[in-house]
């Protein structure tokens, strides 16, 4: 049997898993194949493109299991799309006219590549997927086997990736010392936005851990300081249609009774309302190498804080971002477990040289498998009638509707 060498990589922005799932990969091949070479690509894609490797050495892979305490990637993140030669020549990663999935693949057969995981979202994996089905179609056999990473819980059709419990709880952390700014003057207007471009997923998980968060909480009565103050008035997702001047009616007589409106708004939510009234306007929007709308351009937490503030008579208002804060966190037991799964599966895929996602396959009655490349896409919608979603909309009191 040919020597196995193992690389891997992150890719994408960061989700609270990506540190945690590089040091549960070295754990386990530590554990079933000691002897196995093991490198990691600095900054994702990038750094196969430019041959920059880390060498993981014995003292890293003893000290491994120290990944599991931190945030980031220990390996660097990047995003490049190697189907994109214009944007990879544009960057410096080749030439003009060199063909970066080649590229890659050279530099993954001169560097002995057997096995490469891939740690990202549909983005990353599906580019994996691209870069599999070059080698093979070129004669070099190289297995692939991803880890779904995505904050936003929006790959079809994995149940649940790697991250996202971890960014709603810590968003959730976030949100109670931040609604303590309705206290700062009369009529505050404060919006929470959280990350998820067209999945509003996390945004309903953040709402839900922090109303389990602070429901229980003990206030002494008489004090501004009470339940009222940690309420949430409104929950706006992508998947959600909403009449602006009725929401905006219902809420400025939350105002009137209250003195404070807090809102939970996606940062999808509306965007193609947005993207549309911008480029009608002659705007010229920005998108990133996979062609999305750059999320963080748009601003759709000041798009709500214009249209709606004046409408309600707040006197301040302010949009607070949860995203970077959250998406930087260390792992939390839930996402611990189940990184460990998927870990452990993907090392076993790949010594049987089976290629794909690992993840719970929705289309299987929530098995945890290899999931093959074709059926991984993004974009999956956040069921809005799930019944803990609507136990968060009835505590609220917000009436809602498909988009």
């Amino acid at each position: 049997m040919a020597k196995q060498k193992v690389a891997m990589l992150t890719a994408g922005g960061l989700a609270p898993c990506l540190s945690s799932a590089v040091g549960g990969l070295i754990e386990r091949y530590n554990d079933v194949a000691p002897d196995i070479e093991m490198v990691a690509y600095r900054s994702g894609y990038q750094g196969v493109l430019l041959g920059d490797r880390i060498e993981i050495t014995e003292d890293m892979r003893e000290k491994a299991h120290l990944l599991h305490r931190y945030g980031g990637s220990p390996i660097g993140n990047s995003r490049v799309k190697l189907t994109n030669a214009g944007d990879c020549v544009k960057r410096g990663l080749v030439k003009e006219g060199e063909n970066p999935l080649r590229v890659a693949a050279e530099r993954l057969a001169a560097d002995g590549i057997t096995i490469l995981h891939t740690i990202g979202g549909d983005d990353t994996n599906t580019t994996a997927a691209d870069l599999a089905a070059y080698l093979g179609a070129n004669g070099y056999d190289l297995t692939v086997v991803g880890l779904p990473k995505t904050v936003d819980n929006d790959i079809v059709p994995i149940r649940q990736s790697l991250g996202a419990w971890t960014a709603a709880e810590v968003g959730a952390s976030f949100f109670d010392n931040v609604s303590n700014e309705q206290s700062a003057a009369p009529r505050t207007f404060v919006i929470h936005e959280v990350m998820g471009r067209h999945c509003g997923w996390l945004t309903a998980a953040t709402a839900r851990a922090y109303i389990q968060k602070t429901k229980g909480n003990e206030y002494v009565e008489g004090f501004m300081m009470n339940s009222a103050m940690k309420n949430i008035d409104g929950v706006y997702l992508p998947e959600m249609a909403f009449d602006l001047d009725k929401e905006a009616a219902r809420l400025k007589d939350v105002m009137d009774q209250r003195g404070f409106v807090t809102l939970f708004v996606s940062e999808g939510a509306g965007l193609d309302t947005i993207v549309a009234e911008r480029e009608a306007a002659g705007e010229s929007i920005k998108r990133d190498a996979f062609g999305h709308v750059k999320i963080d351009t748009i601003n759709v937490g000041g798009w709500f804080q214009k249209q709606v503030a004046a409408l309600i008579g707040a006197d301040r208002s302010m949009v607070q971002k949860s995203g970077y804060f959250a998406r930087s966190a260390p792992a939390n037991g839930q996402d611990l477990r189940l990184i460990q799964g998927m870990v452990d599966l993907a090392v076993e895929s790949a010594l049987n040289k089976v290629s794909g996602v690992t993840g719970h396959d929705e289309d299987q009655g929530g098995k945890l498998r290899t999931i093959e490349f074709p059926r991984i896409k993004g974009g999956k919608h956040f069921d809005l009638t799930a019944k803990w979603f609507g136990e968060v909309m009835d505590h609220i009191g917000q009436p809602f509707e498909t988009a």
